[in-house]
């Protein structure tokens, strides 16, 4: 038997074998879909913009607004302690891959250099760090020109705006005594996702915009279409996690009330 807080006493939940593998299962599809998407975000970043509709924005936004999902059923579902681990460990491979991609840049190149990794510019361009570049460069140099200062801005908006959803989720939870599944989705992910569309295209194109080659329209344009964007597959997403959420509570077999619903994956 253990005690609760309110002092009253509780069995210990036995969980099955099957059981147990199952909650080993989900938790790493939903860690593994967040990697990929933060990851995708990170290496595609702005290597392109795109118009969708009357929204212009990066490419490598595309994927982001799942991160945002897997952590709200990762809260709902493992409870805090768990996504905020999963944050941190994002955070390391943020990390991970600017280090990667310094050391890449920083290293010799080879001596035999393929033809497709060599390009010739048609015109001066001007990368997110206020550098303009012509003439011969290769391919990986210009790679890690546009995406290294994006990678940062990333890591740095990420860090925030995870957080942000992290503790405004459980937030909301607490506010409603676990009631209205919808309001504490939608309204963890509006916010956080507020802060890291601001914070993400400030840190990425503030050295350009110093430097005269990008202007604040512009700026203030991406910023309007990544948040208009993720703010529309946040409200789209709210049927998903509330199917999922349901889903996944029959699948391993939780108990009904939301507030003992946190489990543990062992």
């Amino acid at each position: 038997m253990t005690s609760t807080p309110a002092g009253t006493s509780v069995s210990p939940t036995i969980v099955s074998p099957e059981i147990r593998e199952r909650r080993e299962r989900v938790f790493l599809v939903l860690a593994g879909t967040f990697i990929c998407a933060m990851t995708m975000l990170n290496i595609i970043g702005i290597t392109r913009f795109i118009q969708l509709g009357p929204l212009s924005l990066a490419v490598g936004v595309l994927p982001y607004p799942l991160t945002f999902l897997c952590t709200d059923l990762i809260s709902e579902i493992y409870g805090r302690a768990r996504a905020n681990f999963l944050v941190w460990v994002g955070l390391g491979l943020n990390i991970f891959i600017i280090g990667v991609m310094w050391l890449g840049n920083n290293l010799p190149a080879g001596e035999s250099q393929a033809p497709w990794q060599v390009l010739t510019l048609a015109q001066d361009i001007s990368t997110p760090s206020g550098a303009t570049m012509s003439g011969t460069i290769e391919l990986f140099e210009l790679l890690y020109a546009c995406t290294s200062g994006a990678v940062l801005a990333s890591m740095l908006a990420y860090i925030a705006a995870q957080f942000c959803d992290v503790q405004l989720f459980h937030f909301f939870k607490r506010l409603t005594n676990g009631k209205h599944l919808w309001l504490r989705n939608n309204f963890s992910t509006l916010i956080s996702q507020m802060v890291d569309s601001f914070m993400v295209i400030t840190v990425t194109f503030g050295a350009a915009f110093l430097a005269g080659s990008f202007t604040l329209a512009a700026m203030g344009t991406l910023m309007l279409g990544s948040y208009l964007f993720k703010m529309v597959v946040a409200l789209l997403d709210t049927a998903p996690f509330y199917w999922l959420t349901a889903f996944l509570r029959r699948y391993l077999e939780i108990p009904v009330d939301e507030n003992n619903a946190n489990i543990a994956i062992g």
